[in-house]
């Protein structure tokens, strides 16, 4: 796209149409929105400007309009600057009914009936209407009053009048819900109380999760991948290059092409997941994962894991072997395994092929004469040259004959595109080394412009789903497919994942791995998909995360990382159980009982757990030492204090209260050594604070002591990659080691992975670094969830 020349004017022409100053300013900073909204303001005829309800209906025109349409544009503009259509509910209608119907011949009398054309809802219609869904209702809304779900009764009555106003539907229903409830009380305010769940059969135990109230999801959150058309449909346009010298090119397959295609899948749904094997894999890969994978799955379908091996300087056997397990521990299975260089001998045929009708040519320029050609839009002294000399360089290349970066092969597209993916983008380069893969039997090796889109069309994808970044690579896809007679994938682009406080380029994690920044790939503060295994998400989880941020086209989104980390307590929650460990323990003598005594009591796994089931307990030993965080006593009192201090009685959990009743301090009167304490086995004693604590096991012997770490976010401004330094952002308290924390002693038996939540502390896995003799346990996440308080569910 070209930079807006005159960006005030441009904003002056948005704000004549309604759009307020702020968005008329933000869609100038797109030059694919500014584009089309430009063209859409001059095929309605409104430069001169229109009301703000027709200008809204123009923008949603500009920026959502099927593409494999755009025939039918002018006819849908009439009706809208006409106000034949006026509200956001026909224009939905409209680009669904026009997208639908493609290229083929419209049906005025059809399109208008879809739309509600000339429908007019009155006033009683809505209240009729209003009144018999309130009615139906009305057990409900008596009993939940003003926190009824209005979405909910506003969506059936939409169902019975799709072109009513919306705003006036509202008023009627607040009117109706008023005169049924009355005044809005203090109780109306409050948060719905939860009901105490049945309790649950032993082996359901573990599956126990405090549920809270939530809003009925959408089709799309229970199915985000309605969004995409079946096999069948990819006969439409969906996709135009515009190109300096020939007419546009509306891209779409023959019936005998698709036919051909249909035969080969089945009818079924083909998609790939297509990672470099030059790196690990990050939650940003699992995203796409979701949704290739996912949609392969919820068509009945079969998703390729192929391996995008065209750099054979990048490739390592590691990272290989990682992508495959790590795709099956986020519980996706591949209907084959492929790599791009199994194709090798197919696209070299298809090069020739390419250079054959004129379509490519070999080149010898530097790199550096092709990126100054490219920014200056100047052919090639060589993109001219004969085909049967091009066909002999290259076949040199092919032999070794020709040294490295002394000849590509490049596509011949169009130097004078507003696409800079359309200046003759290299095919082929020469690199003498051995492939991973395919071993020294190349020295050329295809680019992944030339490669990605062929290998899809082999391969019979029809869904090539990518990151908006490669939106711009569109063009090139098609136009290669489209210049060698190749069925062409549907093409689809969603936003990519980007978290705060984290970076996903894989240059920058690469580069934070081998200069030892962080541990390794699989570090816990990084967003690998080893590095959260590793500190304790599981795979449910972040599929649980992706699904609920959805498969949509907005760009530069950054999800907070406390979304995330919403979906890792959830997932936790059901499955980690309760234990205690104390971090800074601080000794505490309980001076009325004897050091002989010893209670093994029971300590719940679990927030429900049933009193008659053994499983859902563990003993905790309880003796006359035991331990309490240095962070639970104070030497002074106060009211909003609810820890122990000198004079005042605390709850051990699952234990008796204790009163500390002398302090005792080291040599230099202010460290201190341990509390005095008695306690109250009666129980009479009834404090308000509840404290976490770990006993000797037994007389004289200390408690089973393990390491911990407690990690915090790896950088400290939101969007790191946005910094030129990045390194410098990097937070130096991003890792804190606790070597000698104490435990309960059931946790001495804990395996490699598994996951607990230590009271009062968060949930927390075990690492690999334990050894027998010592646990190391990393913390997930900590018990406190700052999103779902804000009502971000």
């Amino acid at each position: 796209m070209v930079k807006d020349e005159n960006p005030e004017e441009t904003v002056d022409l948005f704000l004549r149409i309604g759009l307020d100053e702020k968005t008329a300013k933000n869609t100038v900073a797109n030059n694919k929105v500014t584009t089309n909204l430009k063209a859409v303001i001059n095929e309605a005829g409104v430069t001169d400007g229109c009301s703000k309800a027709v200008g809204n209906l123009l923008y949603t025109v500009a920026t959502k309009f099927p593409v494999n349409a755009l025939v039918h544009r002018p006819t849908l503009l009439e009706f809208i600057v006409s106000l034949k259509i006026k509200s956001p509910a026909q224009l939905e209608a409209a680009h669904t009914f026009l997208g639908r119907l493609g290229l083929e011949n419209l049906q005025l009398n059809e399109f208008e009936e879809a739309c509600g054309v000339g429908v007019e809802v009155s006033l009683d219609e809505i209240e009729q209407t209003v009144s018999r869904v309130l009615e139906e209702k009305r057990d409900t809304i008596l009993e939940m009053r003003y926190r009824t779900n209005v979405g909910e009764l506003f969506g059936q009555i939409r169902a019975t009048h799709p072109w009513a106003d919306p705003k006036i539907v509202k008023q009627v229903i607040d009117e109706r819900l008023y005169g049924m409830l009355g005044e809005r009380t203090a109780a109306d305010n409050e948060k719905p109380v939860k009901k105490k769940k049945e309790k649950l059969p032993k082996e359901d135990v573990k599956v126990i999760a405090v549920q809270t109230p939530s809003i009925s999801p959408t089709e799309e959150e229970l199915n985000p991948f309605t969004i995409f058309p079946g096999p069948e449909e990819n006969i439409k346009v969906h996709t135009e290059i515009f190109f300096s010298d020939r007419p546009v090119l509306r891209v779409c397959n023959t019936k005998e092409m698709l036919k051909k295609h249909m035969e080969a899948t089945g009818s079924r749904v083909f998609t790939r997941f297509p990672p470099e094997p030059n790196g690990y894999l990050h939650i940003g890969h699992a995203k796409a994962m979701f949704v290739s994978f996912g949609l392969a799955k919820e068509r009945g379908g079969c998703c390729y894991l192929r391996y995008d091996d065209t750099n054979p300087e990048a490739e390592r056997q590691e990272y290989i072997d990682h992508i495959e397990e790590i795709v099956q521990w986020m519980g996706w299975e591949p209907f084959k395994i492929t790599y791009t260089s199994d194709y090798f001998q197919e696209l070299y045929d298809l090069a020739v092929e390419l250079i054959k009708r004129g379509h490519a040519y070999v080149d010898h320029q530097s790199a550096d004469e092709i990126k100054e050609s490219r920014e200056k839009k100047i052919n090639s002294p060589w993109r001219d040259r004969p085909i049967e000399e091009s066909l002999k360089l290259f076949n040199d290349m092919r032999m070794g004959l020709i040294e490295e970066n002394k000849a590509t092969l490049r596509m011949k597209q169009d130097m004078q595109s507003d696409n800079f993916n359309m200046y003759d983008l290299i095919a082929y380069r020469i690199k003498f080394t051995p492939h991973p893969h395919a071993g020294d039997k190349w020295c050329i090796y295809p680019s992944y412009d030339y490669a990605h889109c062929i290998v899809d069309s082999l391969e019979n994808i029809t869904h090539s789903l990518c990151t908006l970044e490669f939106e711009t690579r569109r063009a090139s896809y098609y136009w290669l497919l489209d210049a060698l007679s190749l069925y062409q994938p549907y093409v689809w682009e969603y936003s990519r994942l980007n978290i705060t406080n984290t970076v996903m380029s894989k240059r920058k994690l690469n580069k934070l791995v081998t200069d030892n920044w962080v541990d390794g790939w699989d570090d816990p503060r990084l967003m690998t998909l080893a590095g959260l295994r590793r500190r304790g998400v599981s795979a449910n989880a972040i599929n649980t995360f992706i699904r609920g941020i959805g498969i949509t086209r907005s760009d530069n989104s950054t999800i907070r990382l406390d979304r995330l980390e919403y979906h890792i307590r959830e997932d936790l929650n059901k499955t980690a159980a309760r234990q205690m460990v104390v971090l800074h323990p601080l000794k505490v003598i309980i001076t009325n009982l004897d050091d002989k005594t010893v209670l093994n009591l029971d300590a719940k796994k679990w927030p429900d757990a049933p009193a008659d089931d053994a499983s859902a307990f563990y003993k905790v030993p309880f003796t006359n030492v035991v331990y309490i965080d240095r962070s639970d006593f104070r030497t002074k009192d106060s009211k909003d204090y609810y820890g122990l201090a000198p004079g005042k009685s605390v709850l051990l959990r699952y234990a008796f209260p204790i009163k500390c009743t002398e302090v005792i301090y080291n040599d230099d009167g202010e460290t201190i050594m341990e509390i005095r304490a008695e306690c109250d086995l009666s129980k009479n004693t009834k404090p308000k604070g509840v404290l976490h604590w770990v006993a000797q096991p037994s007389p004289g012997v200390d408690p089973l002591r393990v390491e911990v770490r407690l990690f915090d976010k790896l950088f400290l401004s939101e969007n790191p990659a946005d910094l030129e330094a990045y390194l410098k952002d990097l937070n130096p308290e991003s890792k804190e080691v606790i070597p000698e924390a104490f435990a309960v002693p059931s946790l001495r038996e804990a395996a490699v992975g598994e996951k607990f939540q230590f009271e009062r502390l968060g949930y927390f896995a075990v690492d690999p670094d334990s050894t027998p003799e010592k646990l190391v346990f990393n913390r997930t996440v900590t018990l406190r969830d700052s999103y779902s308080k804000g009502g971000n569910k």
